[in-house]
């Protein structure tokens, strides 16, 4: 028996939920369908799919069986592509993940233009700060920030974040506005723990190369940027995100920088892949355009650029770079 054709087939017939569907779509009689997934469960000593008059379902060998099978189809299509012509024209099924801030304010939304450039690469997008093992889950590539702990992957870097320590007008009325670091053991912080550790992230500082971390007292601690910026707007305490995040609000009022002259070191953004992939155009063709889209951001490369770039009106998106015509980076 051919393995990889049973494999190419039994991806497609639970992608199609479907025989017969499969069957059409692969070119194939029905009966070549069945009887190919009858040998392959045979093969295995397993049942992969229960069986209806109604519908398909995968049963648990199944469903690890699916996962499997498609990790290896897609790294076979990878090295194939490595000595074609795809490599000219990236194309199959790329699966990236992502903090959720970045994906929904600055990827999603020009999207369509990575799309237009690569209309052959169907891409699957995930919004999450959690740790994934891209190999076991069959991720091809993460965008993370800050520090990155497994060297045995391959990392880019493609901008930085510039943080801002701000709070809310609440907060100030109950609370004061701290005049300087050595004023911050008396407020109160929005604490932001790391999903991994679970440790509690403390607040950075940094001045003419002087780098100060403050742990502070809380109330709530969250693990997750568009719940912490949503805190912080709250008065629950104050807060450090990143300013591309808070800039409507920065504008209108609703949170106030404090403690400008000590600025939290910018955090860099990198994108981060098995060495098996580092040949897949996909892949390849994914990191250079965002890294290409953040280079025009001036927000997403740790500077400060501020004066112009909103309306401050925070509720529906707005573009922010104006003056850079290509930029699609928004509020």
């Amino acid at each position: 028996m051919d393995k990889l054709h049973a494999m190419r087939v039994f991806i497609r017939v639970v992608e199609a939920n479907s025989f017969s569907k499969a069957a059409d779509t692969l070119g194939l009689p029905r009966a070549s369908v069945t009887t190919t997934i009858q040998n392959l469960e045979a093969s295995l000593g397993v049942r992969l799919l229960q069986r209806t008059t109604r519908r398909l379902s995968l049963t648990m060998e199944g469903a690890a069986y699916f996962e499997g099978a498609s990790r290896i189809l897609s790294e076979l299509e990878e090295v194939e592509a490595a000595f074609s012509t795809a490599r000219k024209s990236p194309r199959g099924r790329l699966r990236v993940d992502m903090p959720g801030s970045i994906g929904r304010l600055v990827i999603i939304p020009a999207i369509h233009e990575f799309h237009a450039r690569y209309p052959e690469i169907e891409i699957m997008i995930g919004l999450s700060d959690r740790p994934i093992d891209l190999v076991q889950e069959g991720v091809d590539c993460v965008i993370r920030v800050g520090d990155l702990q497994d060297s045995s992957l391959i990392a880019r870097r493609v901008g930085a974040l510039q943080r801002v320590t701000c709070a809310s007008p609440a907060y100030f009325e109950k609370h004061g506005r701290p005049g300087g670091i050595e004023d911050l053991d008396r407020h109160l912080a929005v604490n932001y723990f790391g999903t991994r550790t679970g440790r509690i992230v403390d607040l950075c500082f940094e001045r003419d190369g002087e780098m100060q971390e403050v742990r502070m007292r809380s109330i709530v601690a969250v693990d997750d940027a568009d719940a912490y910026v949503r805190c912080g707007l709250e008065g629950l305490g104050i807060i450090q995100p990143a300013r591309f995040m808070v800039l409507p609000w920065l504008r209108n009022g609703s949170l106030a920088e404090i403690l400008p002259e000590w600025r939290p070191r910018p955090m860099q953004i990198s994108a981060v892949y098995p060495h098996n992939r580092h040949l897949s155009p996909k892949v390849r063709a994914f990191v250079d355009w965002v890294a290409e889209l953040l280079e025009q951001c001036p927000l997403m490369q740790g500077e400060d650029f501020v004066d112009g770039l909103c309306d401050g009106t925070p509720p529906e998106p707005r573009r922010i770079f104006d003056g850079y015509p290509s930029a699609t980076c928004v509020l």
